[in-house]
């Protein structure tokens, strides 16, 4: 897999099995959100090079950092309020984090869609992926094992190559 990115810069293992397996089930032209410890947003070209990214800090991450901060504010976990309006401080944050996160992920998709001047297809996975993926049309794909899919391809390929 070609990695096109800043000679120099090193680019984490699980980004590029995450790209290796998006383009063996879905071809180029993708973009991958992993809803990890951090929220990265992988480009696939169209030959299945990884080209580039984003890197968010995420979800729960972003709760703890909340929660250590501010004395104030409790621990809470994560999940779609029934309202963006909270009426109480948990709910008021489950709000902020959830919402802000869509916002997040449809703001960064969108731009990078229009740098690529292509249509792209949006695939996430992780943790947090399945919370987020029943709002609103965020992502064309939800792949809840992309990650172990593309280990076992590259297995497969190093073990084929000795």
């Amino acid at each position: 897999m070609d990695v096109r990115v800043d000679i120099g810069t090193q680019v984490g293992p699980d980004r590029l099995v995450n790209t290796v397996a998006g383009f063996d089930r879905y071809g180029g032209n993708l973009i991958v959100v992993d809803f990890g410890t951090a929220t990265t947003f992988d480009v696939v070209d169209d030959d299945g090079a990884y080209i580039g990214g984003v890197i968010a800090p995420g979800v729960n991450l972003s709760l703890a950092a909340l929660h250590q901060a501010a004395a104030a504010l409790p621990h809470v976990d994560i999940s779609k309020p029934q309202a963006v309006i909270g009426t109480n401080t948990v709910a008021c944050m489950q709000s902020g984090v959830f919402w802000g996160y869509v916002g997040l992920v449809r703001e960064i998709c969108a731009r990078i869609k229009a740098e690529r001047d292509r249509p792209m297809q949006i695939i996430s996975t992780g943790g947090l992926a399945p919370l987020f993926q029943q709002t609103e049309a965020l992502f064309d794909r939800y792949d809840e094992d992309l990650t172990m899919h593309g280990l076992r391809i590259i297995h497969d390929y190093n073990t084929e190559q000795r």
